[in-house]
């Protein structure tokens, strides 16, 4: 019986890309300066060290240096990784960048959700170039997930887009105002697909015809947002 190969025996030779490394544990922690500082690992379970040759690039939305002062980042680790140091700026200061990565997820989305291309109208371009996206590029990404997943048409406008109070749904949805956006998208997936299946009474591959959805897609997303 052989080994499945890790992560990190995957990426021999290439590159190991770790997002919001500011939000790992202790444990992770030492873990990675071990190999970062050994190029070497134990196989969970395993006895012999495995030799690595892999560039580690690390991402983080917070500020390592106050994370160390405090206690919570190891500032031998930090020292390790802060070799050269990119500092990306925020999205409402690269307004140029926001067609480019809109139309980007816009493609991405469409592909993964089975949908026939899809375009932005300009007005509703207008409006994602002039919001100050506090959630940088992770919130414009939700926005247009959001918008793939409920706009019936195969262009998104200025209505389909959940940017600010004004774009919100009223009645019993106005409620996820009060909800951190990520929440927010998630809950609105959830009432559409549980409103889909409840009109298609309870059968799925019905639902995803009524959502103009791929039957798999669906029930992957049911399998996430916990719908049975």
């Amino acid at each position: 019986h052989q080994m499945k190969k890790g992560l990190l025996e995957l990426a021999q030779g290439g590159t190991v890309f770790l997002d919001e490394i500011g939000d790992t544990k202790p444990e992770f922690q030492a873990k990675l300066l071990r190999v970062l500082q050994t190029h070497q690992f134990e196989r969970v379970g395993g006895t012999v060290p495995i030799t690595v040759d892999i560039r580690f690039i690390a991402a983080t939305n917070k500020a390592l240096e106050a994370a160390v002062n405090a206690g919570t980042f190891r500032k031998d680790l930090f020292f390790r990784l802060n070799v050269v140091t990119i500092t990306v700026p925020p999205l409402r200061d690269r307004k140029e960048d926001i067609p480019v990565l809109a139309n980007f997820f816009l493609g991405r989305y469409c592909r993964e959700m089975k949908r026939p291309p899809m375009t932005i109208a300009s007005g509703a371009m207008k409006l994602l170039t002039e919001h100050n996206w506090p959630g940088n590029v992770r919130e414009l990404e939700n926005v247009i997930e959001r918008a793939v997943v409920l706009t019936a048409e195969n262009e998104i406008g200025p209505r389909d887009l959940a940017i600010g109070s004004r774009d919100m749904p009223t009645g019993d949805l106005a409620s996820l105002l009060d909800l951190p956006f990520h929440v927010s998208v998630q809950a609105h997936k959830k009432a559409l697909i549980s409103h889909a299946i409840n009109k298609a009474k309870g059968n799925k591959t019905q639902a995803a015809t009524l959502l103009q959805l791929q039957s798999t897609y669906l029930f992957r997303l049911c399998k996430q947002l916990g719908i049975t």
